[in-house]
C-alpha cells in the first residue's frame, strides 16, 4: 500500500471538493451547489480513507479449519506439529 492511491483519490476528491465549487455556474443557488460540492468531496475522501486505512491493519482475519492451516503450511514448506486432541 504505497502513496500512490492516496495522491490519486485525494486530488480527485479535491477536484470535486476544491476545483468545482469555484467554477459552479452563476445563479441564485450558487451558494447551495458550492456547499454541496465541498461536503460531497469531503466526505467521500474521508469515507475512502477510513476503508483504505482498514485495509492496512485489519481488526478481524479470516478463520481458517485447522486441516486448512496444516495444508498451508505444508504447501509452503513451514511443517507443523499434529495435535492429536483438540483445544477448547
Amino acid at each position: 500500500m504505497g502513496a500512490l492511491p492516496f495522491i490519486i483519490f485525494t486530488a480527485i476528491f479535491g477536484v470535486i471538493g476544491i476545483v468545482l465549487p469555484i467554477v459552479a455556474p452563476k445563479g441564485p443557488n450558487r451558494g447551495i451547489v458550492q456547499c454541496v460540492l465541498i461536503l460531497t468531496g469531503a466526505t467521500c475522501w474521508l469515507f475512502w480513507l477510513c476503508c483504505y486505512m482498514a485495509q492496512m491493519n485489519p481488526l478481524i482475519g479470516p478463520k481458517l479449519h485447522q486441516n486448512t492451516i496444516l495444508i498451508m503450511a505444508r504447501e509452503w514448506g513451514n511443517q507443523l506439529p499434529v495435535n492429536p486432541e483438540p483445544h477448547h
